[in-house]
């Protein structure tokens, strides 16, 4: 099994950083069949994601991102690849 662990920095405060999330969810369902879902909390949220060979948490807080994944035996041999798709991913929307 391989870990992700991908921490990005914001200055959206945390209603935009919401909203970031929620489409960062919605698009992970729609791309690689991700089962997503959103928990809201006082001082964060939780994105808790899934899927065959993979599970993890975007945590959103008000001024950064904390992603942690966990592969599988199969999804490990390309976390490399995993990692940077999901940093793509998570930077295009940071940078609308």
């Amino acid at each position: 099994m391989a870990n992700l662990h991908i921490v990005r920095e914001h200055q959206l405060g945390f209603a935009a950083a919401r909203k970031v999330a929620y489409a960062w969810a919605e698009q992970v369902e729609a791309d690689f069949g991700m089962d997503c879902t959103y928990e809201e909390g006082k001082a964060d949220d939780t994105v808790s994601f899934s899927r065959s060979g993979v599970h993890g948490t975007l945590q959103v807080h008000k001024g950064r991102f904390e992603l942690d994944a966990t592969l599988g035996f199969l999804l490990g041999t390309f976390k490399d690849r995993i990692e940077a798709e999901i940093v793509k991913n998570l930077d295009q929307l940071l940078a609308k």
